[in-house]
């Protein structure tokens, strides 16, 4: 598959969900519970102890019928690793070139952090497919429809402090997804199978054209 068709993917359903956990098993129920709601897309953050293994798990599980990625990829070693485990995309709350370079010397995704225009612009510049805007707590969806007015091409996903509530302002203002972690993921699995439900329900609806 080429770069571009599994970022489409990443992208479909607007919401990328977040995994990380205290223990390898906490994150294994985390993202089997988010994968059975209905969420195709899942980041499992490499501060998570032995997530390596869980991508592995995960990426043979699932196949193609959902796509696991790395987050919280900091450098170029850490990005090979990742890949070599099976991610299928990466993820960042920076941006450093080498994990960019790095990725895409395997044909692999990466959506890099960034808080400024400079740093979307810089982003740009070094190819980055979409863009994680972390930490979005604190900010207004407004932000993003603000700065794709000089940036169009900004594929921006912001991430942290994103609830299932404010997702679909975030998507209307522009973005071209939401990263949902504690916020989507906490809870018991007929909570988060409902969060989850209403949040691919609200995101559809956002994404209707309005009349």
């Amino acid at each position: 598959m080429y770069r571009w068709e599994t970022t489409r993917t990443v992208l479909a359903q607007r919401v990328v969900a977040v995994v990380r956990g205290d223990t390898y098993d906490q994150a294994a129920v985390t993202a089997g519970t988010l994968l059975s709601a209905g969420i195709t897309s899942l980041e499992i953050s490499l501060t998570t102890p032995f997530a390596l293994e869980a991508v592995t798990t995960l990426a043979r599980e699932v196949g193609e019928e959902a796509v696991i990625g790395a987050g919280a990829v900091l450098d170029g070693p850490s990005a090979r690793m990742a890949i070599e485990a099976g991610a299928r995309f990466l993820a960042s709350p920076a941006l450093d070139a080498s994990v960019i370079r790095t990725a895409h010397r395997h044909g692999v995704p990466v959506f890099p952090g960034v808080a400024t225009p400079t740093e979307i612009v810089r982003a740009l510049e070094l190819g980055a497919d979409a863009l994680k805007l972390f930490p979005a707590t604190g900010r207004r969806p407004d932000w993003v429809a603000e700065v794709r007015a000089d940036l169009p091409q900004a594929a921006l996903v912001p991430g942290g402090g994103i609830s299932v509530d404010s997702a679909p302002d975030w998507i209307a203002a522009g973005a071209v997804a939401c990263a949902l972690g504690p916020e989507l993921s906490d809870g018991d699995r007929d909570s988060v199978a409902k969060r989850a439900g209403e949040l691919l329900s609200r995101l559809a609806d956002a994404d209707r054209p309005q009349d």
